[in-house]
């Protein structure tokens, strides 16, 4: 998260840089580029003062000495051409081979020729390669016999200039690396207690109200940040225990005395009147005790396998190696079928109280409640939305569960529920009307999905298999788990599916 804070501040300083380096930069440029141009002028105005004096009276030795003189101490070719563009004085043959390559030169020379002091030539960017064309005319007004004209190569210029721009350039780098070095440390030391503190809320959101975060470190703000946080998730986990204690020992303390009232009430049993309704009253009493134990009993249950709140990655094969033949028990003797469709090597996070009984409480809805005949049991894995195991594929891709879903679906082909209730059916306590004379408490599914949800997974009710009357579909319950990297075995294979 440092790096944020530097993704801000690094953009920041080269603003601030470029903003006070590119106006000196550009400065630099201009003022060497004039610098250049101002000395060309006076040496094309002398030599034209010279020049002129030169022609009027036919000397001109002393001029084309200086002329050439001019030329090899500066390499700049400099020649006195007349009205029609021939040169009288001056090295020709440099200032030929440079004017070639000048394509203002025409204009320059026409405006020197008519009398006046042309603008001078090219682009002063130092990236640019022209060279400086400066004229200036010999006599005045009519007058004007001639031109001076001069071509500079400007590279020696704009490599001095270049140097400069770099210098500026690591002057202006300065403040900056000073920035960043000072901006590292201070984002580490700032943000690192907030990592620290987005890290447990993770972990809190994943079912563990015991992690805290660290008071002892960071600016004062973040200290004391962290110190609301810590007694907060002291109050929820005191708050939580006591809730889960206060489930417990009211189920543990009310079952003496249910259990006293229930043999009370069946003792009653020999002393009932053949006639009257004294028979149906007692019926009544004891189913009703029995469903209070029951409820007792899952009240029990839940507040044990709801302390446990720490997921772990589990083999689904080792899962269904202990339960397929006692499922397959079960449906033989209610007259049902099991179908299990479950490919090797799956890997997935098991949820807070084991994924074989969240299993058995689906497996015993669908062999209590549906009254289905075919009860059927598939896993697949589901990446991106998409099922990694094609139909007829047995094994599963090296790669299949790489950031994926395992989905475990129990479907049935009985009652079902409508789609309206799915939604209530996942709470406590709430049973289907048609359920209410079967023995059950309404807290199976519930739990189920609480557990399946403290493991970053999802429960949800779908429509099952198709009836063999035509009427419908029967009831899946599909568990959405995330995939755990499979674990090779010391033969390099996965280990084969008991289903």
């Amino acid at each position: 998260m440092h790096r944020r804070l530097l993704v801000v501040l690094v953009p920041l300083a080269v603003l601030l840089v470029a903003a006070l380096g590119v106006p000196l930069s550009v400065t630099v440029a201009e003022r060497e580029m004039q610098e250049t141009y101002v000395d060309r002028l006076n040496d094309v105005g002398r030599f034209a003062s010279l020049a002129e004096t030169a022609l009027s009276t036919g000397r001109t030795e002393a001029l084309q000495q200086e002329l050439a003189r001019y030329h090899e101490l500066y390499g700049i070719p400099v020649a006195v051409i007349d009205t029609s563009g021939t040169v009288l004085l001056g090295p020709a043959g440099a200032y030929q081979a440079a004017a070639r390559a000048e394509p203002a030169l025409p204009r320059i020379v026409t405006a020197a020729l008519a009398g006046a002091r042309p603008e001078p030539s090219g682009k002063w960017a130092p990236w640019d390669d022209s060279a400086l064309v400066v004229a200036e005319p010999v006599g005045r007004d009519s007058e004007v016999v001639g031109a001076v004209v001069t071509i500079s190569d400007l590279s020696k210029t704009r490599h001095r200039i270049l140097v400069r721009w770099a210098q500026l350039a690591g002057l202006g780098l300065l403040p900056l690396i000073a920035l960043v070095a000072v901006a590292w440390p201070v984002s580490v030391w700032v943000l690192r207690p907030v990592r620290e503190l987005d890290a447990a809320s993770s972990r809190i959101s994943l079912g563990d109200l015991t992690i805290r975060a660290d008071a002892e470190a960071g600016p004062v703000e973040l200290r004391r940040l962290a110190e609301s946080f810590n007694t907060m998730m002291d109050a929820v986990e005191n708050a939580v225990e006591r809730q889960r204690a206060f489930v417990s020992d009211a189920s543990h303390q009310l079952r003496n005395p249910l259990t006293s009232l229930r043999l009370a009430v069946e003792s009653l049993e020999p002393h009932l009147r053949a006639s009257g309704n004294g028979r149906q009253v007692y019926d009544v009493a004891v189913d009703e005790l029995k469903a209070m134990q029951r409820l007792l009993n899952s009240l029990q249950a839940s507040a044990r396998m709801e302390s446990i709140r720490t997921a772990s990655p589990v083999d689904l094969d080792a899962v269904l190696a202990t339960r397929v033949d006692r499922w397959r028990a079960l449906t033989a003797t209610a007259g049902q079928t099991l179908a299990v469709d479950v490919p090797p090597g799956l890997r997935l996070l098991e949820p807070p109280g084991g994924l074989g009984s969240i299993l058995d409480e689906l497996i015993s809805n669908a062999l209590r409640l549906s009254d289905a005949k075919v009860v059927e049991v598939t896993a697949r894995v589901v990446r991106d939305g998409v099922d990694a195991v094609p139909d007829g594929v047995d094994a599963v891709p090296d790669d299949a569960g790489a950031g994926g879903l395992v989905t475990i679906a129990v479907r049935d082909d009985g009652q079902g529920i409508d789609a309206s209730e799915r939604a209530q059916a996942l709470r406590r306590f709430w049973r289907s009307p048609r359920h209410q004379n079967v023995p059950g408490t309404g807290l199976g599914l519930a739990i189920c999905a609480d557990l399946v949800g403290a493991a970053g997974g999802e429960l949800r009710l779908e429509d099952g298999l198709p009836r063999s009357d035509g009427s419908g579909h029967g009831l899946a319950a599909v568990v959405a788990l995330p995939v755990v990297p499979q674990m090779e075995s010391s033969s390099g294979a996965p280990a084969p599916s008991p289903a």
